[in-house]
């Protein structure tokens, strides 16, 4: 994992420009292209809401993207943070987004963060897999979440993971 820089704007189409994956994300849209990426790789990263390029140690291949967020359902119970991956499908099923999940979890308890929340569409219980290993309980509530690659809502059931630690200060990433 490493951070997304603006060069990286043709891995990142090349990877998220399916799709089969634009269609498992609640905020890209279909079809995905240049522009969007360029966008996406050129976007200011808030300190408390990082977001990284998940790449094959082997060569450095870009294989996905993760990172937290506030939730975008903001109409809740005070602040929210979402943990999102994409993984490119020619890399599915390979443990990326499990390892990349677990550095990030670490990223944010570091940053002060003391609950998580996720969500996967129904139709993809493969994400449900990772955030369960990841350590995610599911909250029992499905709900409908706007899909902007799919441009309808789409049931989506929530999960929740609190982080240990004890209430420090928070802390920024650089």
């Amino acid at each position: 994992m490493r951070p997304i820089w603006p060069e990286d704007w043709q891995a990142l189409l090349a990877g998220i420009a399916d799709e089969g994956v634009v269609r498992n994300l609640a905020s890209a849209p279909w079809p995905y292209d240049e522009s969007h990426a360029r966008e996406f790789a050129a976007r200011a990263v808030a300190p408390l809401y990082p977001r990284f390029l998940v790449t094959r140690a082997a060569d450095g291949q870009a294989v996905g993207c993760i990172g937290l967020g506030p939730m975008s359902d903001a109409a809740n119970d005070g602040e929210k943070i979402e943990l999102g991956y994409w993984i490119a499908r020619s890399f599915w099923g390979q443990g990326f987004a499990t390892e990349a999940g677990a550095a990030v979890l670490e990223v944010a308890a570091t940053l002060g963060h003391r609950e998580l929340v996720a969500s996967h569409f129904l139709d993809n219980p493969a994400s449900g897999k990772v955030l369960r290993k990841l350590g995610f309980e599911p909250t029992g509530r499905v709900e409908e979440r706007f899909s902007c690659g799919r441009g309808e809502m789409v049931p989506a059931i929530g999960y929740r993971l609190a982080l240990g630690g004890e209430g420090g200060e928070r802390q920024r990433a650089a």
